[in-house]
């Protein structure tokens, strides 16, 4: 005999308490990216910026586990051979104008370092650019400036502001090449002339200062950014000086930044199609701005390895004047400039090398 099946009888569950509805959770979520995207305006892309917090916070770290090792990680690939002319380099723009993996920086402005008001200095076009030899050739990147002797094959400087939020991001160097300057009308040092020089493609603004993006990342390889370095100086101390001003940068909101080779006549040369001057010394010039406090350092290396603190190499900014022929911030009234320029290594210490 067939026997229908007892089903129990269906009881209403009812929820208690405040429930949230579909549209009121679609509201508040269009609150939370509004006051994302007010809380970064200005600062960097909203949703990277807000990642990067976060992942600062619960102490995340990219996995590298994946990516090729290198006995020298500050090296970037050598190039072909037969790609290393001016001509072939030029018209390889495919993959300089390739998207940035965190999007198109915003445009970088002093008034982006610091929430105060700024010096009247500060605002004046080209303020950080040095005064030296007008022969050499002022280059306009959009990460860094620089001018370049043709006949020396070496930035003279290179001049750049360092923001704390660009130090942090997903651009990486791996996969970077050193390539000509196509901006310099006479022509940048090739990258095959360090090929078995001895010598490292040493950057004066550093990869690690465009973390932020990957196209000015691979804007900082153009060799008109490069000097000839002993490797052990540019993976040693030069990259520990590096780190500081960046820690520096992060520490104080931001910096200006201009450094380079000491370049005289009469220096060794490297190069199999060009003679590029192997500098005896490099420099670095650092300035702090925050209304109504300034200070300045400076920094001169010899160009070899060295154990010693970073702070043995702090001289003063007249030291460096004296010995590149340049004039460093000189849109600083002259008494503050003159003031800044003149202490000595020991007075300027204290006031940087601090928690």
């Amino acid at each position: 005999m067939f026997v229908r099946p007892k089903f129990r009888a269906s009881k209403r569950y009812v929820q208690r308490g405040f429930r949230l509805r579909g549209n009121t959770l679609i509201l508040l979520f269009g609150f939370f990216l509004l006051g994302l995207f007010l809380h970064y305006k200005g600062r960097t892309e909203p949703v990277v910026a807000f990642w990067n917090d976060v992942r600062s916070l619960l102490g995340i770290r990219h996995d590298r586990t994946n990516r090729p090792s290198s006995d020298n990680p500050y090296k970037a690939p050598e190039p072909n051979e037969d790609a290393a002319t001016d001509e072939q380099t030029n018209g390889g723009g495919d993959e300089s104008e390739a998207s940035d993996k965190t999007g198109n920086r915003p445009e970088r402005s002093a008034d982006q370092r610091t929430s105060t008001s700024l010096f009247t200095f500060e605002k004046e076009v080209d303020f950080l650019l040095p005064v030296g030899k007008a022969g050499d050739e002022l280059i306009r990147h959009e990460g860094y400036t620089l001018r370049y002797d043709d006949d020396l094959k070496n930035p003279v400087w290179v001049a750049y502001p360092l923001l704390a939020y660009e130090i942090t991001g997903d651009a990486e160097r791996d996969n970077e090449r050193f390539m000509p300057d196509p901006a310099v009308e006479g022509g940048t040092a090739l990258p095959t002339d360090y090929t078995r020089s001895g010598y490292d493609r040493g950057h004066q603004a550093p990869a690690g200062d465009f973390k932020f993006s990957q196209r000015l990342m691979r804007e900082s390889f153009l060799m008109s950014n490069i000097s000839p370095q002993a490797p052990q100086f540019n993976r040693g101390v030069w990259k520990q000086l590096e780190e500081q001003v960046r820690s520096w940068a992060y520490r104080d909101g931001g910096l200006y930044v201009v450094t380079g080779p000491v370049l005289k006549a009469g220096l060794p040369t490297i190069g199999k199609t060009n003679a590029v001057a192997v500098p005896e010394y490099f420099y670095k010039v650092i300035l702090y701005c925050h209304n109504p406090d300034i200070r300045m350092i400076g920094f001169l290396l010899k160009n070899e390895p060295s154990d010693e603190p970073l702070s043995s190499f702090v001289v003063s900014v007249d030291q460096i004047e004296q010995a590149t022929g340049l004039d460093f911030f000189p849109k600083i009234p002259d008494d503050l400039e003159r003031r800044l320029e003149s202490r000595r290594g020991r007075d300027v210490v204290d006031k940087w090398f601090f928690r």
